[in-house]
């Protein structure tokens, strides 16, 4: 019995390690592929689509940082990136998580979780990019905002918010159709 215990233990921990990498794996992945299209003030970053985990089981939290700050290691902003871009997702998929930790319904995930991402996400990777610029960090990108720092990162934040609704619509569909297929919340 106890046996049985300590293996169904054990088996339980190794799915999970197993499902974190295999998640980050395919955030930094698809973040590879688009490179050129994935990092700057306009960005289209699919991986992004991936946010919307988050909302099923807290593990994605995990993944989820761990993917960006993998993809993050190629970007121009450097270690900027790692540490901020790494931030704020962690933030907003905790902050997605807890919000939808009672929620039943797929779609309404989806929705608070595209609410989320889009705003509190967006709001952090702009002041990252903000500070960026003001600190002239190396591979920081002028915003074209000539008022003050308020006015950069709202450039900034309209810059980066369509691509990343294009990104959590498709990413939505899909994890949509997961969830109806596979039980992501184990």
């Amino acid at each position: 019995m106890l046996q049985n215990t300590l293996e169904h233990e054990t088996n339980s921990q190794a799915r999970h390690i197993t499902l974190v990498a295999i998640v980050a794996a395919i955030y930094a992945a698809i973040t590879f592929v688009i490179q050129p299209i994935a990092f700057g003030p306009v960005q289209l970053r699919a991986s992004e689509g991936l946010n919307h985990l988050a909302a099923w089981n807290k593990r994605y939290i995990i993944s989820l940082g761990l993917g960006v700050f993998i993809a993050n290691l190629v970007s121009p902003l450097g270690w900027i990136d790692w540490v901020f871009g790494t931030l704020g997702t962690v933030i907003m998929t905790s902050i997605t998580y807890l919000l939808t930790c009672r929620v039943k319904q797929a779609g309404l995930k989806i929705l608070i979780s595209s609410i989320v991402v889009a705003t509190i996400g967006m709001a952090i990777l702009a002041a990252e990019f903000t500070l960026a610029f003001n600190i002239g960090a190396k591979g920081a990108f002028p915003s074209g905002s000539t008022g003050g720092i308020m006015s950069q990162w709202l450039a900034y934040y309209l810059s980066v918010v369509p691509g990343e609704i294009v990104s959590l619509i498709v990413g939505g569909v899909v994890i949509y159709a997961l969830s109806k297929v596979i039980d992501l919340n184990k």
